[in-house]
């Protein structure tokens, strides 16, 4: 029998340590996005939307959908997020129950990894955002670190690159901001 690939919900206090937030730098991430006046994004595999609840406290007139495909995460974020401008849904891997054209930013933090079908993924997050838009990728480099997922499971930074591409995103860039994880990405 073969480890699952996807992250044990009931480890999820892990997604909220300060150590775990401080490695992935969310203030980093947000000035290398250069976003300007975004109205909506779209947190994909939010676990319990440390990261959503970090960029809502950027734009306080914009919204966040904190998207998870685990019930239990979908329902600790829904008892624990009390931002009025963070709403928290249960989706599938590869849909996302949310209007075509919507979001300035869709992003994935530590979750390419976890795909059984990223291709599928990617097309639902390009379905989902404004034109010129952008999609952000961020997960662990191969060969990083010890801490984070097998290293087998980890999914090099040019695979993803190619595959936002497969999915109709151009401009693809990889930015190396991050020690222990890329950042990659797409404009709609």
């Amino acid at each position: 029998m073969t480890a699952s690939i996807k992250f044990n919900p009931q480890k999820l206090a892990k997604l909220n340590d300060p150590e775990r937030v401080a490695m992935i730098n969310p203030d980093l991430i947000w000035e290398t996005l250069q976003l300007t006046t975004p109205r909506v994004l779209i947190d994909i595999g939010a676990g319990t939307g440390i990261f959503a609840r970090n960029f809502a406290a950027r734009m306080p007139d914009g919204m966040i959908y904190a998207c998870d495909s685990s019930p239990v995460m979908a329902a600790w974020m829904q008892e624990n997020l009390t931002e009025e401008n963070i709403a928290a849904l249960l989706s599938a891997e590869s849909a996302v129950p949310l209007e075509n054209e919507i979001a300035d930013l869709v992003y994935m933090i530590t979750v390419h990894h976890e795909l059984t079908k990223p291709e599928q993924l990617l097309s639902e997050a390009y379905r989902l955002l404004k034109p010129g838009g952008k999609a952000a990728l961020i997960d662990w480099r191969k060969g990083a670190v010890s801490i984070g997922p097998r290293d087998e499971i980890r999914v090099p930074e040019e695979v993803v690159a190619a595959q936002l591409q497969q999915a109709g995103f151009r401009h693809v860039c990889r930015y190396e901001v991050l020690p222990n994880h890329f950042l990659i990405v797409g404009e709609k």
